[in-house]
């Protein structure tokens, strides 16, 4: 199964994504440190040219794990797929392997963002994260028009969101 967390930054994305990767023993593929992990920093432009060739070598990733082992449950995270071309290209992947498709949706307040993004200022990988980014990809999303689980993450504690995500790919085999 492919899984993609999608949701604008600060949503809560990463933060489910690995706990449901622990507790399902999934695979968790991450935009944000693929790119920190192929370019250098000064190389590093945060443009969706450099967006688009990471998640496409996230996805030859997903192939050659889907060939080895198909049973394979795989988490990508990283992307807020906020745009009809992103989603599309995810399930093209899937056909192609193969493979059951979910979506997770993130959402949560304005404020909620705010302050996540005020408190991971210069902790978290993508060092473009800003309450503007998150303004502007708000303003500019498409809706995600396939079936998908949404989950409101303002709360603290994200053990119910986990549970709830968990529920969704489990029952979805």
């Amino acid at each position: 199964m492919l899984v993609i967390m999608a949701g604008l930054p600060a949503s809560g994305k990463s933060t489910i994504a690995g706990e449901l990767s622990a507790r399902l023993g999934a695979v968790l593929l991450s935009k944000d440190t693929v790119r920190a992990t192929l370019f250098p920093p000064n190389l590093i432009e945060y443009s969706s040219r450099q967006d688009d060739f990471c998640m496409e070598i996230i996805l030859q990733v997903v192939g050659y794990i889907l060939e080895k082992d198909p049973g394979t449950t795989i988490i990508i995270d990283g992307r807020t797929f906020s745009k009809r071309a992103q989603i599309q290209r995810i399930v093209v992947a899937a056909e192609q392997y193969c493979t059951a498709l979910r979506v997770i949706e993130c959402v949560c307040a304005d404020q909620t963002a705010r302050k996540r993004l005020t408190e991971d200022q210069g902790r978290h990988l993508a060092g473009n994260r800003s309450f503007d980014l998150y303004l502007r990809l708000k303003a500019e999303s498409d809706p995600i028009i396939l079936p998908k689980l949404v989950l409101e993450t303002d709360r603290e504690d994200p053990a119910e969101n986990v549970l709830v995500a968990e529920r969704y790919l489990t029952s979805a085999d």
